[in-house]
Order: structure tokens, then C-alpha cells, then sequence
């Protein structure tokens, strides 16, 4: 506990360092602040045992640039047509990520790619996300599913 706070000190001084920039006089409420933020981190998102797998999340960065920039320029491609190729609509996603803070994280992720917004669980099965989707006539729960398979292995088992 002491290490992550401590570790967790020192990112969030450094982070007031490269929005304030390094001033001897402000010190003490940098000081204050970091230590403060370090301790509501603590209580809202506890330290675990689980650490990230390098690789894997250097491969899940890589495919979400990837599928970000394909799915924008699918979705431009579309909007400018003079006529949109556009079938919107929901689909349900099953996903294996139970409750928590990595699934939150992940959908904070999947928010993020064009074409998709998750909008919330399935009453009847609260392990499936809903999904608005722009076309779907896209695969866009498997998408979903090899996204999800990704950041996985991108966490430490």
C-alpha cells in the first residue's frame, strides 16, 4: 500500500509539475495537492495484485488507433455520401468482462471508436451490453468481442 501511494504521489507531483510548471513558491500546495489526490485514488480505486502485461498493451494501443482510424473514415465515408449507406439500430453484445473496474475501463475505451456507442446492460442478462450502432449490418458485437480479448490479455491475470 505504501509503494502505490508513494508511486502514485510522485505521478500526480509530476503531473502538477507539467501543468503549472516548476516554481519553488507554489511547492508546498503541489505538495498538498499530490498528496491529496493520492489518497482519493487510494479510496476510490484500491491497489491490486494485477499489474498490465507490456505487451499486450502495447498490442491493444496499437489495434485501437487502428480500428479508430478505419471506423472514422468509414463513418466520414459514409456521412458524405449523398446518400448514407445507414442501417442504425441496437445490437447486444455478450461480454465476458465481469462488473467492475475493468470493464468500465474497456467500455470507457470502446466509447471512444466511431460507428458504436455502448449504452447500457441488457435488463434480461446483465452480463450483455447494448450497443447503438451506426450499420447494423457490421459485425459489431464480434468487433466488440475481439476488442474486449485484447484489452484481456492486456491485463495481468
Amino acid at each position: 500500500m505504501a509503494r502505490t501511494a508513494s508511486v502514485r504521489f510522485v505521478w500526480l507531483l509530476l503531473l502538477w509539475f507539467a501543468i503549472s510548471g516548476l516554481s519553488l513558491k507554489d511547492l508546498p500546495a503541489a505538495f498538498a495537492a499530490a498528496a491529496f489526490a493520492a489518497w482519493v485514488s487510494l479510496r476510490t480505486l484500491p491497489p491490486s495484485r494485477g499489474r498490465p502485461r507490456l505487451i499486450g498493451a502495447a498490442l491493444f494501443a496499437l489495434d485501437f488507433v487502428k480500428v479508430s482510424a478505419l471506423s472514422g473514415m468509414d463513418v466520414a465515408r459514409r456521412a458524405l455520401r449523398p446518400d448514407p449507406d445507414l442501417e442504425p439500430g441496437f445490437v447486444t453484445a455478450p461480454l465476458r468482462l465481469p462488473p467492475g473496474n475493468a470493464r468500465e475501463t474497456f467500455l470507457a475505451f470502446a466509447s471512444l471508436l466511431p460507428g458504436t456507442l455502448p449504452v447500457g446492460a441488457d435488463a434480461s442478462d446483465p452480463q450483455a451490453l447494448i450497443l447503438h450502432a451506426l450499420d447494423v449490418r457490421q459485425p459489431v458485437a464480434e468487433d466488440l468481442l475481439a476488442e474486449e480479448a485484447l484489452f484481456t490479455r492486456a491485463l495481468a491475470a
